[in-house]
Formats: structure tokens, sequence, C-alpha cells
């Protein structure tokens, strides 16, 4: 196989993981060098890295024997360590929407006595940062979907359904700015710039 430029680090990863798969034997980082440079197209250089990786990872194991590091690797193993990652994901997300929960009901508790400036700063402050979770877990699990279709399906619901509730808790903070400009006459911007909301403050698509 040629070289070729703009092969991306997953796709590096699954290269060489592939050469474990196929052969089943053990090798030494000079013997992958040399096939996934030769074979796979992989630059010899970044080879190292690529399997350190992977070894951190779980999904290649190795073990010094006498003065030379060897590596390994089985297909039944790199499932095993996709599925433990998604578990944990899982209860990520869990944990995830039990926060949101508790902000959710945060928000229903400010809206008596909106005075308080500080509790609706907080409120939008964990809102913001549970967004920003969800995105990441999202994205973690988009980077595991090739190991099963339908825990990972499971997955991006569960996804959905923490999409769904930050939507409402945007909702709820809407229907507060709403209360404020009938209540005290304020004007939207003015509001935004009180509480700290930013310009592009919005639903999740």
């Amino acid at each position: 196989m040629s070289k070729r430029k703009g092969i991306s680090l997953e796709e590096k990863r699954q290269r060489m993981l592939s050469v474990f798969y196929d052969r089943k034997e053990f090798f030494q980082l000079k013997e992958l060098e040399k096939i996934g440079s030769k074979e796979k197209g992989i630059n010899a250089m970044v080879i190292k890295d690529v399997i350190q990786g992977l070894v951190d990872d779980g999904l290649v194991d190795t073990e010094r024997i006498g003065t030379s590091n060897y590596f390994w690797a089985f297909p039944s193993k790199a499932v095993h360590t996709r599925k433990r990652k998604i578990d944990d994901l899982q209860k990520q997300l869990g944990e995830s929407e039990r926060k949101r929960k508790a902000t959710d009901e945060s928000i229903s508790k400010a809206k008596v006595g909106r005075e308080d400036s500080e509790s609706r700063e907080k409120i939008l402050k964990e809102l913001k940062e549970k967004k920003i979770q969800c995105e990441k877990l999202t994205v973690q699990i988009e980077h595991y979907k090739e190991c099963d279709p339908e825990v990972l399906e499971a997955k991006r619901q569960e996804t959905q359904v923490a999409k769904d509730a930050a939507n409402r808790w945007t909702d709820n903070v809407f229907s507060i700015k709403s209360w404020c400009k009938r209540k005290f006459g304020f004007e939207e911007s003015v509001l935004d710039k009180q509480f700290g909301i930013p310009e592009d403050f919005d639903y999740i698509d």
C-alpha cells in the first residue's frame, strides 16, 4: 500500500489494530513500525505514539520480556473495552441527568422571589455547564459507534432526553425573563445584561 497523506489519527489507530487482529501475533515496536509503514501507509515516525495511545486506552496489551517490549491485542478485548467505556458514559449521563433535574427544581424555586439575581445567575451558569457536558458526552458516544449499535442507540436516546431537559430549562429562563418584563417593565436587553444572559442563548437543536 502506498503512503497517503492526510490520514486521521483514528484511521491510523484502526489500521494498526487491524495488524494485531488479522495476524494474532506478538510484535516488537520495530516490527509494528515496519508493517505499519509498508502495509498500512502510516509514517513510521508516528507509529510509536499511535501504539502508545492504543495501550493507554486499553485496546493493546504490552509487557517487557527480557530487554524487549512486546505488544499484542485481540478483538474480544477491544469489544469488552468499548462496552466498558460505554457503561462509564452511561453512568455519566445518568449523573448528568440527576444534576439537570436538580437544576430544574432550582429554577422552579427561583420563580418565587425573582428579585434574587444571584440565584438566577447561578442557575444560568449550571445550565451552561450541563449543556457543555451533554455535548461532550454526545461526541464521546459517537466515537464508540462501531461497538454495539443497540447499546449506542439507547445512549443516543438518553442524550436526546438530556437535550430535551436542557431545553425545558431554557424555556424556564425565557419564562422568567417574560415575567420580569411584564412585572417591572424591563427591556429584554437590560435583563440580559443584568443577569449575564448571552446574546446567543437559545434552545439546543
